[in-house]
């Protein structure tokens, strides 16, 4: 079964930088948008960017604009999220979802994807 790999988490002090990492276990995945959600302690998973596999339009939570940057690289079937000027509210559980199956639902709504990560942990110290 195709899994989504993420990589890149990690303990960065506030105002650092990191960068992680997703992709499939194997290139076999025919995906519409990639997308990064998050999950702090005690709280709900929230969406954090996402990224159109076509057209390349980029989408950011509100919280993480300015300082988040999605990107792809086709030829490795991999996309990628550059985490800039870190705070201590950013500390959650990254996950990597993909649209496989074309929904039209909302870039920010967890139920447009139907493949997911396990997770990779992000600890920003202050």
């Amino acid at each position: 079964q195709v899994q989504l790999v993420e990589s890149g988490g990690g303990l960065v002090q506030a105002g650092g930088s990191l960068r992680l990492s997703c992709a499939p276990s194997r290139r076999t995945l025919t995906t519409f948008a990639m997308a990064w959600f998050r999950q702090a302690p005690g709280k709900e998973r929230e969406f954090v960017a996402a990224i159109s596999w076509t057209t390349e339009t980029t989408n950011y939570a509100d919280s993480v604009k300015g300082r988040f940057a999605i990107s792809k690289d086709n030829s490795k079937a991999t996309v990628y999220l550059q985490m800039n000027s870190l705070k201590p509210e950013d500390t959650a559980l990254y996950y990597c979802a993909a649209e496989t199956t074309y929904t039209g639902g909302s870039y920010s709504s967890s139920n447009t994807y139907d493949f997911w990560g396990q997770g990779t942990q992000v600890v920003v110290s202050s």
